[in-house]
């Protein structure tokens, strides 16, 4: 079996500026690189800066990921969408017209003798109760309905301000390296049972033996370009020129 897992690749809604149309070109170039080689694709969140589809209207700007998405599925692999902190305002289009599955927390995969474990990772951060707060607030129904209603143009504007916000907060060393702590110590708890704990959302790439498993991060594409491969159960760290 060959599994891809990529996780924090941010792809822009609203890419205007070089650097930002740069980043989105990256993304899609690797894409392009995936349809007929694995049998499952894992999107581990935080895929698209900000998920939403209307009953009529999708994001027009995700067209050219979504088209090789569309082509990946083609090929015969296999996708599961993990929720991130970003990602996370799914309706009917991925499942129904991409045959996407989706997941809000976690998906679990049992191939070539390995149990693997996926996850974003945002609710087993340390010290992080001001965002478990908000991520709480974002996700009730409520709040996902006044979104709906809103006009498709005044969302997304709303929408960009949270997103590069929360991006481009800044995080003391300190507060990163608990954050890190966090999802170690969850990825620990679950190596008992699991051989692979894979996780995103810290934007630092690492493959790390923990108990009787390992537990590796995906990394980002803001800054490493980094995504994991599971082939024939062997798990390994690469990164996209």
């Amino acid at each position: 079996m060959r599994v891809c897992i990529i996780s924090d690749l941010h792809y822009k809604f609203s890419a205007q500026m070089p650097e930002d149309i740069e980043h989105n070109a990256r993304i899609v170039s690797f894409l392009k690189t995936l349809p007929g080689h694995y049998d499952w694709l894992i999107l581990n969140g935080d895929i698209f800066d900000l998920w939403y589809d209307w009953k009529y209207a999708i994001i027009k700007a995700y067209f050219p990921v979504l088209k090789v998405l569309a082509e990946i599925r083609e090929k015969g692999c296999k996708i599961a969408y993990v929720s991130g902190n970003h990602d996370f305002w799914f309706n009917d289009f991925l499942p129904e017209q991409m045959g996407i599955e989706l997941y809000s927390d976690a998906f679990v995969l049992e191939t070539d003798k390995k149990k693997i474990y996926f996850t974003h990772g945002d609710l087993h951060t340390t010290n992080d109760w001001k965002y478990k707060l908000l991520r709480g607030f974002f996700r009730l129904a409520a709040t996902k309905w006044i979104f709906y209603i809103l006009h498709p143009d005044l969302a997304l504007g709303l929408g960009k301000l949270l997103s590069r916000s929360s991006r481009e907060r800044r995080i003391h060393p300190n507060l990163q390296q608990k954050k890190k702590a966090g999802l170690e110590r969850y990825a620990a708890s679950l190596l008992d049972d699991y051989d692979f704990v894979v996780m995103g959302h810290t934007h630092e790439p690492c493959v790390m033996p923990l108990g009787k498993g390992v537990y590796a991060n995906c990394g980002d594409w803001l800054t490493n370009h980094s995504y994991i491969t599971i082939i024939d159960g062997k798990l390994q760290l690469n990164q996209f020129k």
